[in-house]
């Protein structure tokens, strides 16, 4: 009874780990797609969260968007909406946002999924908030491949 969300669950990140490969490993990348938003392209695109605009996928917030696209290497679309609308740019906007704040300078070890997670999650000082514990153990959840969250 179990098998069938298992296989799709395992299909659906199969499929989404050949999309695109970057500075977060695909499996942490999908899972932290998977716990914002299923993984689905939401309609609408965004929607007001607690303080601010969340859109797409990952749920990018502009400052998500504006500190990855200010790091200048990849041009995201030059809009944050349209952006968070692609699944190419959205991933691209969070492997750039990751690559500045998730570093060995900042974080004093090299960058897990935990470190990825909870920065995502809460801004460049997530990884060491309470907060986004929580947020963490989803994801880990996902990780291990359990097919409910």
């Amino acid at each position: 009874m179990l098998k069938t969300p298992i296989i799709l669950f395992a299909s659906l990140i199969g499929c989404l780990a050949s999309v695109n490969a970057g500075y977060v490993p695909d499996d942490c990348m999908n899972c932290i797609c998977y716990v914002e938003t299923g993984c689905r392209m939401p309609d609408p695109i965004c929607h007001m969260d607690i303080h601010s605009l969340s859109c797409g996928p990952f749920q990018l917030k502009h400052s998500h968007w504006l500190d990855a696209h200010q790091g200048g290497d990849v041009p995201l679309m030059n809009d944050y909406q349209r952006c968070a609308a692609s699944w190419t740019c959205s991933r691209q906007a969070l492997n750039a946002y990751m690559e500045r704040y998730a570093v060995l300078s900042r974080l004093g070890h090299n960058p897990t999924c935990q470190d990825f997670s909870r920065i995502h999650h809460e801004g460049p000082n997530g990884f060491k908030s309470a907060e986004t514990v929580a947020y963490w153990e989803q994801v880990k959840k996902c990780l291990r491949g359990g097919p409910e969250l």
